[in-house]
């Protein structure tokens, strides 16, 4: 299938070290993590890792055997797109003057943003959607005077199978 985008779910327990080890079996097999987000699950002795990469098949199976050895690894899946919801947030720091505020709250408005903190010359605009949404705003920031950027990287969930 070739080499794309792939977004793995790993639930370990919530320890020191946990995610050097994971991250660090990408790393010795020559891949980079593009997006990773962990978190607690509703369970405080379980984290959720969700990582994005672009790999073909074969890694995704190397990666998933040789994270499945790792002592505090639960489980690992792959997530397909259309089979799971994903989400990504992002906060953008935008430099406001006379001239570009108001296409910056047009913007706002356009895109169903939340305007975080605004103050005379800056605000902080809360984006959250799929990756290609997030992207979109971006592009649409940018040359209004995009100061800082803040992405929380890919948050995903395998939808239930009923």
């Amino acid at each position: 299938m070739g080499i794309q985008e792939r977004i793995l779910e790993i639930l370990v327990n919530n320890k020191p070290g946990v995610l050097a080890r994971v991250a660090g079996v990408f790393g010795r097999l020559g891949y980079n993590i593009e997006s990773l987000c962990v978190a607690e699950t509703i369970s405080p002795e379980i984290s959720r890792i969700t990582s994005i990469t672009n790999a073909d098949s074969d890694f995704i199976d190397k990666v998933k055997k040789q994270l499945s050895r790792l002592v505090d690894v639960i489980e690992v899946t792959e997530l397909v797109p259309g089979q799971s919801a994903q989400r990504e947030m992002i906060l953008i720091g935008i430099k406001l003057d006379q001239k570009n505020r108001q296409e910056v709250l047009q913007t706002v408005g356009m895109f169903d943003c939340k305007i975080i903190s605004m103050r005379d010359n800056y605000c902080i605009i809360q984006v959250a959607g799929s990756r290609e949404d997030v992207g979109t705003v971006i592009s649409f920031l940018k040359p209004l005077g995009v100061d800082k950027v803040a992405r929380t990287g890919v948050l995903a969930l395998q939808q239930t199978k009923d």
